[in-house]
């Protein structure tokens, strides 16, 4: 996205304080060590560090010019705007350009899933529309400006995945968005150790409707936390894996039928299915065919480290370690080993699960052994983890726990 300094000084309120450059239009870049010749360098700050200490680095690498919240720039800066904070500017820019092209915004969260229905949202919403999305899971402020920045000048729809840690950061993003359509997943307890309450998770998540158009769609799990939580006055949409009838379950692929029309999907696991509602729900109101809505379905595939199969050395390997808490893992390993013969599963500790991550570990372990075949093997590794296998072994499974991951991985290429 190229700016002038006039669509900058009015997008962004800032302050001009040097002009001689030649040219009167600029990218923004916030690293310095891609900065290309006559882009512009917007230095973002942390807790531990702070890009203006980066400046003259920029320039020399042959931006143009800077943004500055202080009083230093670099003498030989061609342009400089100074502003007061710069993520509030990288988030000002966004919304402008969010403006200024128009496409229809659709924002995602949910406290598990929300990567995988993006992606099943975007491979649908392809077969009709130009669609731009988050690239794999950058949802925090930052990812959501890249996004936003990156996308074609023809983007037709414009997909937002939206993450959070705390209450205020989902608002924040909305705000910037000003989505057309919003769609929560689901609310667990993912975050319960930031948060405190199952309630609070669920207000957090329901952030997204807060600058939700007044005629946009709201689009969520059925669920009664999120029904309580969303305040909107619009049009409001539920879903649930219990309004599907299942066909078909295999490995890599689900067979089901949703409001009197079949879909397929290449990959397993009932959660998986659930999600694809909402993109199935999102294009019926976007105006498309029901033969590019099953087409689009099937086209999905899973990215990295989200249910991806790889086969190595003669075995079949599910990698689904991006992420996990209690409701996630529940979902992922019941797929599993419901679908696949002799399963071994190898499980971790889940963090930020508060005072209660002992109890919540301990519940996986017990959900589990209720749908496990008794064939299956758990390899737990860490002390949280363990607290996964005690319900397990109660019950009879086989269970090994590992310090850390380097002794698993000894013990599985040992046997």
């Amino acid at each position: 996205m190229m700016f002038n300094s006039n669509e900058i000084l009015k997008a962004a309120g800032a302050e001009l304080v040097k002009n001689i450059s030649q040219s009167d239009d600029f990218d923004i870049s916030t690293d310095t060590r891609t900065i290309k010749k006559g882009e512009l360098y917007l230095p973002l700050k942390g807790v531990s560090f702070d890009g203006e200490d980066f400046l003259d680095k920029a320039i020399e690498s042959g931006a143009a010019g800077c943004f500055i919240t202080k009083d230093y720039f670099p003498e030989n800066a061609m342009i400089v705007f100074k502003v007061k904070n710069t993520l509030e500017t990288y988030l000002r820019l966004a919304n402008f350009y969010r403006n200024k092209k128009n496409p229809i915004v659709v924002a995602v969260t949910g406290s598990s899933g929300k990567t995988t229905t993006k992606e099943m949202i975007y491979s649908v919403l392809s077969e009709h529309f130009k669609a731009h999305k988050t690239l794999s899971n950058h949802n925090n402020e930052i990812g959501f400006c890249q996004t936003v920045l990156s996308m074609p000048e023809d983007c037709e729809v414009l997909i937002v995945e939206m993450g959070m840690r705390g209450f205020g950061e989902i608002e924040l993003l909305s705000k910037y968005a000003e989505p057309d359509y919003a769609v929560i997943t689901n609310t667990g307890s993912a975050h319960i150790g930031r948060l405190g309450s199952l309630d609070n998770i669920a207000k957090a998540k329901c952030e997204i409707v807060k600058y939700l158009k007044n005629d946009g769609v709201f689009i969520a799990q059925n669920n009664e936390r999120i029904k309580k939580f969303a305040e909107f006055d619009g049009e409001k949409i539920y879903y649930s894996i219990n309004d599907v009838e299942v066909l078909e379950r295999k490995p890599s692929y689900s067979r089901y039928i949703y409001n009197g029309k079949e879909y397929e999907l290449n990959v397993e696991g009932d959660y998986n299915i659930e999600n694809s509602l909402s993109a199935i729900t999102l294009a019926y109101k976007l105006g498309m065919s029901y033969e590019k809505i099953r087409k689009g379905l099937a086209s999905y595939k899973p990215i990295e480290k989200r249910w991806e199969v790889q086969d190595i050395r003669g075995y079949k390997v599910i990698n689904d370690s991006y992420n996990a808490n209690p409701d996630s893992m529940k979902a992922a390993v019941s797929a599993f080993v419901q679908l696949y013969k002799n399963p071994v599963v190898v499980l971790g500790d889940m963090g930020e699960l508060g005072e209660s991550e002992q109890e919540l570990h301990k519940q996986v372990g017990e959900y589990l052994s209720t749908v496990a075949p008794k064939t299956c093997k758990f390899l737990t590794v860490g002390h949280l983890a363990e607290k996964i296998g005690i319900p397990l072994q109660e019950k009879g499974f086989y269970v090994k726990n590992f310090e850390n991951n380097e002794e698993a991985a000894e013990f599985m290429l040992a046997i």
